[in-house]
């Protein structure tokens, strides 16, 4: 601390003001800093997250794709197959019918 020369009251309420202003100014908060790197920081992480939420979304269609490809290859096989019954005539469903009773009066 200063060494008081001044002899005068006032000029003590001074100094006394002076020094009171010194300490709280310690308690005053300081300036922020900004730290160029922390808002990269945070720009890079939702960069991140998005690029995430990108590939979650994408391997849930191609997964939802799949899925309808499968179900529409099963249809496809059920329409075939359907196809392939229709396309019996009516002569070749008779002697397949016909064959089955005669394979039934045999064993008999």
């Amino acid at each position: 601390m200063k060494e008081v020369k001044f002899s005068a009251f006032a000029d003590r309420l001074q100094l006394q003001a002076e020094a009171k202003k010194a300490m709280l100014a310690k308690f005053q908060p300081k300036p922020t800093v900004i730290d160029p790197d922390l808002v990269d920081r945070a720009t890079r992480k939702e960069q991140e997250r998005e690029a995430i939420r990108l590939a979650r979304a994408e391997a849930k269609e191609a997964a939802r794709l799949a899925a309808f490809e499968a179900e529409q290859a099963a249809l496809e096989e059920k329409r075939r197959a359907i196809k392939e019954r229709k396309a019996l005539t009516a002569a070749e469903q008779k002697a397949r019918r016909d064959a089955r009773y005669a394979a039934r009066k045999a064993r008999r």
